[in-house]
């Protein structure tokens, strides 16, 4: 194997790539943005190079001797300005693709997201990567921008550039030192979640997709996606199974979509940061529901027990959010287990009365 440039390095799926590279035999170079916390590359044997993906020259210089990138940086935040995740999704995306292009690389791996592909599934059904996209009118930034991010690279690919693209759903595991998709494990454990709406999500374990990205680069076909997730679960049922799992009461209030959204859309009015936005309710009320046949078929590709990933993310944050967290058996307040009792039983005579 050659050099192989990571950018995204010291994130969630970026470090475990790396990791896998290492391991695979190739000679890893770490794209590393000024700043960036090195916890999860600390002791890897790979060179470090100090790179932005905006930046065109230190990109080239990055570039130069390397026979693959994957290109695992992005911003998944979705509380963060719509305008600099478009900078850094779309616009990064289409500089390090173009660049790659430029220096004669061999393949590229692109690290996309099942919601940016292909948007959420019909309400009850799932979703593959036969999907038309269908989440343009959410007024979601995140999902905008990746969706922008892979028009991009597609039209790089298109100009020659050895492109494939893995679409992992919500990736939860150890070591999310950015806070970025296991957040919600995070606020969980801390009760900060004190309603939530009816809403699916495909959960997929780090190491699953850290794998599943060589496989793209081994068996993927250029131009193709792959959808690389493994359980959906409503959030009845996540919540539900991250308590037993943890402990932890689960959110007592589930509201109506509606209802949610006019509750955020005023807390964004106070001043302070919110305990939930807008935008968080709107991501939140889709069906986030994914099948993975086409990576189990074209790349061999098998993700781990869905529960054993619940139990890393909840372990890795009990070991580093000490003090934070509520204790084993601990209640909800009583005010917010009251709240949702009275939820539940006005829903329950609207239903009775509603022909």
């Amino acid at each position: 194997m050659g050099t192989t440039l990571v950018t995204g390095a010291t994130g969630l799926v970026g470090s475990r790539v790396a990791h896998l590279l290492v391991a695979r035999g190739d000679t890893v170079r770490l794209a590393v943005r000024q700043g960036s916390r090195l916890d999860n590359v600390q002791d890897l044997e790979a060179q470090r190079v100090p790179c932005d993906i905006l930046d065109r020259r230190a990109l080239r210089r990055a570039l130069v001797g390397v026979d693959r990138v994957f290109h695992c940086a992005g911003m998944t935040d979705v509380r963060a300005h719509p305008d600099e995740m478009f900078r850094i999704n779309a616009l990064g995306t289409q500089v390090v693709c173009e660049e790659a292009l430029r220096a004669g690389v061999a393949r590229v791996i692109y690290t996309s997201s099942a919601a940016a592909a292909v948007g959420p599934a019909p309400w009850g059904s799932t979703a593959d990567e036969t999907q038309p996209f269908r989440a343009g009118g959410l007024g979601l930034a995140y999902v905008d921008s990746k969706r922008e991010a892979e028009v991009q690279a597609l039209r790089v690919a298109a100009a020659g550039l050895p492109l494939v693209i893995v679409n992992p759903t919500h990736v939860f595991g150890g070591g999310d030192v950015y806070r970025s998709s296991t957040q919600i494990v995070r606020r969980f454990l801390r009760r900060q979640l004190p309603v939530y709406v009816d809403g699916a999500l495909n959960i997929v374990d780090v190491d699953d997709v850290a794998r599943g990205h060589l496989l793209a680069d081994e068996l993927g076909r250029p131009g193709e996606r792959y959808i690389l997730g493994n359980r959906n679960f409503t959030f009845d049922r996540l919540f539900a199974d991250l308590a037993r799992l943890s402990g932890v009461e689960p959110p007592p209030i589930k509201l109506p979509a509606p209802a949610a959204l006019a509750l955020a859309e005023a807390m964004e009015l106070l001043p302070g940061r919110t305990t939930i936005t807008a935008a968080e309710v709107r991501a939140a009320s889709q069906w986030w529901a994914y099948r993975s046949t086409k990576a189990k078929r074209e790349l061999g590709w098998k993700p781990s027990h869905h529960e054993d990933t619940l139990v890393t993310t909840i372990d890795w944050y009990r070991e580093r959010d000490v003090g934070a967290q509520v204790a084993d058996g601990a209640r909800q307040p009583l005010a917010l287990r009251l709240a949702g009792r009275g939820v539940r039983q006005i829903a329950g005579a609207v239903g009775r009365l509603t022909p």
